[in-house]
């Protein structure tokens, strides 16, 4: 007869791998860590702002004065002064990509990447980062205008639709600096790089004048811009409560379902953008 024969359970003692740090205490001491450098570098905080305070209290007032006033019934001084925030964020968020790469080459990233925190823990420490940075250099551009002589119209709703482009396009721009610095090796690149993507969308997406009176092909292409929408609702919030440029996107008579449209597009383009951003970082520190 077959006799079943129970085995002994060993006496194995179970090791536990050592518990990882508590997201927001790690999110919080690497946001920390990013504000100190970048609280070190006075540049990446004050250079951004030149050329934005440049068109708001030098070139939009000459421009007012050429046009003879008012343009289309709105301030053209607060119409271009709310405009530059679509230059400051990607100038401030492309720094802050620069020095992505400053520290992955000659910095602690790989030091950090050791560590036993989530790998975008260190996008979103810096992105907290750049979001109070930006939000500091609107206020002040914004602040300057309305010093020199720019009239806003403000409501606690206009206020809300102002905050909400400007964070979700501080946080798109971030997401493409962050791609840069995780496809281009040299700091040099990304440098000749910037234009192209900080800069030159400006000018097509109804910086300086409404995208209705460029030729047909390009205000279809301004549409397209998510530069273009981001700006159309900061306007809407500031400074055109019927919001024309949100009319000039959509062609809709109801300017709340055109903010809600253009507010869709800039979500869908940031969470495209997000992800793309933190595929790249991943990729990036495993090559």
């Amino acid at each position: 007869m077959a006799t079943a024969t129970a085995t002994p359970a060993l006496g194995l003692r179970v090791v536990r791998a050592p518990r990882r740090a508590p997201m927001l205490r790690a999110l919080r001491t690497l946001a920390a860590r990013r504000g100190a450098l970048t609280a070190h570098n006075p540049r990446q905080i004050a250079v951004p702002m030149l050329t934005p305070i440049l068109f708001a209290l030098v070139i939009a007032p000459a421009l007012k004065t050429a046009l003879g006033g008012l343009h289309s019934q709105i301030d053209y001084t607060a119409f271009v002064a709310v405009g530059t925030v679509g230059l400051l964020v990607p100038l401030a968020t492309t720094f802050a990509g620069l020095s992505v790469i400053v520290d992955r080459d000659s910095g602690a990233q790989r030091e950090l990447l050791a560590a036993p925190v989530r790998r975008s823990l260190l996008l979103l420490g810096n992105l907290l980062v750049v979001v109070g940075l930006c939000s500091v250099q609107v206020v002040v551009v914004i602040a300057a205008a309305a010093l020199r002589g720019a009239h806003f119209h403000i409501s606690a709703a206009g206020v809300g639709w102002f905050a909400a482009a400007t964070l979700l396009f501080v946080i798109l721009m971030y997401a493409v600096a962050e791609t840069l610095a995780a496809r281009i090796r040299t700091a040099e690149e990304y440098i000749g790089a910037t234009p192209a993507i900080a800069i030159l969308p400006w000018f097509f997406a109804g910086a300086l004048f409404p995208i209705s009176v460029l030729p047909g092909a390009l205000t279809w292409v301004a549409r397209f811009l998510p530069l273009t929408h981001a700006m159309a609702l900061l306007r809407y919030g500031f400074v055109d409560p019927t919001g024309a440029g949100l009319h000039d996107i959509w062609g809709l008579s109801s300017t709340t379902a055109s903010a809600w449209l253009s507010l869709a597009v800039v979500v869908a383009a940031t969470c495209a953008l997000g992800a793309l951003a933190l595929r790249a970082f991943k990729r990036s520190v495993v090559a």
